[in-house]
């Protein structure tokens, strides 16, 4: 199996922004620990803070591999194009998110991107990647 995981803006600053919302691990830290786990799984990494890139990535990879992981990080509430993406690629694509969107600011509580995905993991610290990995293998 080979999934690809997907972190939009800011998220390059896991571990050192808003540690009481986003915990003090680095990303890093914490997909080599995934890795690990995973051995079985083919994980790839991709991070950007660009809109772009991100939709570069989603059609680069959206028809080759087994599921994609999206933390898509502000852009799930603006992104008209990132939905776009994900709706017209074949892989499926499970939406993350570290916090629980839905307990925050009200311009978080709606997801543009979720209505494309297969479904959606929250507000279980960086363990929601864990358990969309899990989405997969089950």
């Amino acid at each position: 199996m080979k999934l690809l995981i997907i972190n939009g803006p800011n998220l390059n600053l896991l571990g050192v922004r808003e540690k009481s919302i986003y915990g003090t691990e680095s990303f890093k830290s914490y997909y080599d620990r995934l890795k690990s786990d995973f051995p079985e799984i083919e994980l790839i990494y991709f991070q950007s803070n660009v809109e772009g890139e991100l939709i570069n990535t989603l059609h680069e990879h959206g028809f080759s591999i087994d599921g994609i992981i999206i933390n898509a990080g502000a852009y799930t509430h603006t992104s008209v194009a990132i939905r776009d993406a994900i709706a017209g690629i074949k892989t499926p694509v499970v939406e993350v998110h570290i916090s629980n969107t839905l307990t925050r600011e009200d311009f978080r509580h709606k997801s543009i991107i979720g209505p494309v995905c297969k479904g959606c993991i929250m507000g279980f610290g960086l363990e929601s990647y864990r358990l969309a990995i899990q989405s997969f293998v089950n």
